[in-house]
């Protein structure tokens, strides 16, 4: 005696529903590790910009200092004070 299977409905709802839910399931998880990735690009950015930041701010504090102005104005800008020789080194590194 053969038994013959009959085609059910039920089965192949129920195989369509899961390899829908398997398909959302893979999409949300390909989304998410782009996120992921976005988020650590986003992350390191911010951290770079606060470092540049506070670098930033140390300078502002230091051009509020006199000897530092004068510094600045002798070694990059070739200033001498008023009665001063300008000397020039040839060895520039």
């Amino acid at each position: 005696m053969k038994h013959k299977r009959k085609f059910s409905w039920f089965r192949l709802l129920l195989v369509i529903i899961i390899a829908y839910f398997g398909y959302v399931s893979f999409n949300q998880q390909v989304h998410l590790n782009t996120i992921d990735r976005e988020q650590e690009i986003a992350s390191s950015r911010l951290s770079e910009a606060e470092r540049i930041h506070n670098e930033l701010v140390v300078e502002k504090d230091k051009l509020n200092q006199v000897n530092y102005i004068e510094k600045i104005a002798r070694e990059d800008l070739g200033l001498v004070k008023p009665g001063e020789l300008p000397y020039i080194s040839s060895n520039k590194s």
